[in-house]
């Protein structure tokens, strides 16, 4: 095994703290938003002799990240295989630049994503069950009034739509919303339309799934799942694509049209992903891809030793205590059919590609 060097990405929206912990640095008071590991062409990971990891690994499939969000990230989806290839031929064939800021497609490849929270994490995560979501409308009164109407005719759609492309005022639906404290969506659609005064598609936090994930727990992102993150630490894999399509709360390009095609409105019943036991240690989190997968593994007695054999390449990343290889913020990639043996009291994320897709 050899040691694996991120690299840290400052976004605004990210912790000035978490990830410095991690690392055992000081903080420089700029926002470290997320720890890049793997051969991404936008931050590819080197080791420590200063080679590519690319150049011992190839192309790797996945990319693992630690996040840590102090502030929200921007309402996004994700594309299909199909879409993305089809968006990055369409945009390619009319002369968009990929670094232009009115390009949505950056490569051809989907983005499917699971985040495993490292604290208590918060999210809007999938369409809600329409039941629920009109309960809440319903809550608000006139203030709502429209929004259910669109809801009634037009669906999901017809909502994101109106917000987007029609982009009314949330005054009256922002003062009604703050009178519902008891209530996670309407509290973060009053805070969201205070960070994005102008900006209304704030409101569709009334549309999608809140979810508090609690350390160790874990939610899968679809393509076509609308989803903004809005605060905490987790460790995020996901495809080595860097294919967002933005629905608002940024500054950068929203495509309402591409948002409406690519947009999955069955609504999203559980998104929580129940994790199950490895057989090769500790417990997996199944997906329907397979693009990536994450075992979380815990070496915790020092009398004894933690063994695999590596599946394809395999990041290994400790995120708690130490081991005779590595320690917590160090990574390690470990080469297909090697022996991989760990001794120490630690928490490690296994990462490699699925074997096949889980449905």
């Amino acid at each position: 095994m050899q040691r694996v060097n991120g690299i840290v990405q400052n976004y605004d929206w990210g912790d000035t703290t978490s990830i410095p912990a991690l690392l055992r640095v000081a903080p420089d008071g700029r926002p470290h938003a997320e720890l890049w590991f793997g051969t991404h062409r936008g931050a590819p990971s080197n080791l420590d002799d200063g080679t590519d990891l690319e150049h011992l690994t190839g192309p790797l499939p996945y990319l693992l990240k630690v996040l840590a969000a102090a502030h929200p990230l921007s309402l996004q989806v994700h594309p299909s295989s199909e879409q993305a290839r089809a968006g990055f031929d369409r945009e390619s064939a009319r002369g968009i630049p990929l670094d232009s800021p009115q390009r949505t497609y950056r490569d051809p490849f989907h983005k499917p994503e699971l985040i495993f929270a490292l604290t208590r994490f918060e999210a809007l995560c999938g369409i809600a069950p329409i039941s629920a979501t009109e309960q809440v409308l319903t809550s608000l009164g006139t203030a709502a009034a429209s929004l259910r109407t669109t809801l009634d005719h037009a669906g999901i759609d017809g909502v994101v739509g109106l917000l987007l492309r029609d982009r009314p005022s949330l005054d009256d639906l922002v003062d009604a919303a703050s009178h519902r404290g008891d209530d996670p969506n309407c509290r973060w659609l009053v805070s969201l339309a205070g960070q994005y005064p102008n900006d209304p598609s704030a409101a569709l936090a009334l549309f999608l799934n809140y979810v508090e994930l609690q350390p160790g727990q874990a939610i899968y992102l679809r393509d076509g799942n609308m989803h903004a993150y809005l605060g905490g630490v987790g460790v995020e894999v996901m495809a080595n694509s860097d294919n967002v399509v933005r629905c608002g709360l940024t500054s950068k390009h929203v495509d309402a049209d591409e948002v409406l095609r690519v947009l999955d409105t069955t609504p999203l019943v559980e998104p929580v992903v129940p994790s199950t036991p490895d057989p090769e240690g500790g417990r997996t989190f199944p997906v329907p891809v397979s693009d990536f997968r994450l075992s979380v593994i815990d070496v915790n007695d020092v009398n004894d030793t933690t063994t695999w054999t590596a599946r394809g390449a395999e990041l290994i990343l400790c995120i708690r205590g130490a081991t005779d290889v590595v320690r917590a913020g160090e990574c390690v990639v470990a080469l297909d059919r090697e022996s991989v043996t760990f001794v120490g009291d630690a928490t490690l994320c296994r990462v490699g590609v699925g074997a096949q897709p889980v449905m």
